[in-house]
């Protein structure tokens, strides 16, 4: 009888797969902020055994205490993981993640899902980068905000071929309500650009509107209830509106605090504009979002503050549109 010795990549998969439950995965989440302690949170919820990282201590030792392997090297982290997440601020964050981990090596059955919001040409530079190591790399951004990652009620936008989207798809049901596949890599920021335009102009409508129509003598509550049962409605009215005292789960109810902050928003504006110009797409209103928002992230004063904080500065009339 003889025995068989394991290498050590063997090895590490059979102890992978029996720590596991039927059903489960390994996931390696990176990014540890508002929205994604919330979705690490529900892959455990889910039974996925998660491997973390974030930059914030005690955002790793929450999810440490709800059962999470901590990981101070992201190479590692991957390494032991058959999924890997990341949910980061921007272009340059993100892709010294992904260098970090490419440098140092990847499981070629390792699928890597970017689901931060950057620009389609980094996504589809990170895919080629990981690509050509044998791996997997689709990008995944979400929508639906703080509430919608507590709540796993995320809308995931999917650029990546239909193999990889089935694949990873029920991984995303822990975290989501609306898997969809929006084509070929980039695809999926390029839904969540288009969108976050969207949220941006609804957010400053609602807000010049509320403004107008509580300086009218109107009550702020009675109108939100008009507008939410007429033609003005939407996410930014009815969800989340910027006046405190209407919507319960609104950050205007915590003086803007947490939520998806001003300096995030400016920063996807960023994003829209580049892609507009490259599209050659007119977009007017997007426009002057992207100068309202940069205007109010470069003053400093409410960079970190829920982007539905420009109804207090409008109403205080320290709005910077030019």
């Amino acid at each position: 009888m003889s025995l068989r010795i394991l290498s050590p990549s063997m090895l590490q998969t059979l102890v992978r797969g029996m720590s596991t439950k039927a059903g489960s995965k390994n996931i390696g989440f990176i990014g540890l902020g508002n929205m994604g302690g919330f979705m690490a949170t529900n892959l455990i919820n889910a039974g996925h055994k998660l491997h973390v990282n974030d930059i914030s201590k005690p955002a790793c030792d929450k999810l440490k205490a709800k059962g999470a392997t901590v990981y101070e090297n992201t190479t590692e982290l991957a390494k032991n993981s058959d999924i890997v997440i990341t949910m980061l601020p921007n272009n340059a964050i993100v892709e010294c993640s992904y260098n970090a981990i490419i440098d140092g090596g990847i499981n070629k059955d390792t699928i890597f899902i970017d689901s931060s919001t950057v620009s389609p040409d980094l996504v589809r530079s990170l895919q080629k980068k990981i690509s050509d190591k044998g791996a997997r790399f689709i990008d995944a951004p979400v929508s639906g905000g703080v509430i919608g990652a507590e709540q796993a009620t995320l809308t995931f936008m999917v650029g990546g071929t239909e193999a990889e989207y089935n694949a990873v798809k029920p991984v995303l049901e822990a975290m989501g309500k609306r898997i969809a596949h929006c084509g070929v890599y980039g695809m999926g920021q390029a839904a969540k650009l288009c969108n976050n335009m969207c949220f941006a102009i609804t957010m400053i409508g609602i807000a010049e509107t509320m403004n107008l129509a509580i300086r009218q003598g109107l009550d702020p509550k009675l109108f939100a209830e008009i507008i939410n049962s007429s033609t003005g409605r939407s996410f930014s009215s009815e969800i989340y509106n910027p006046v405190p005292g209407i919507s319960p789960t609104s950050p205007s109810n915590r003086e803007y605090a947490g939520g998806f902050s001003t300096a995030l928003i400016a920063k996807d504006l960023g994003l829209v504009k580049n892609v507009a110009a490259d599209t050659n797409s007119p977009i007017p209103l997007g426009s002057l979002c992207q100068k309202i928002y940069s205007n109010l992230n470069q003053e400093g004063v409410v960079s970190n503050k829920d982007f539905s904080v420009v109804y207090d500065v409008l109403k205080n009339g320290k709005l910077n549109y030019q």
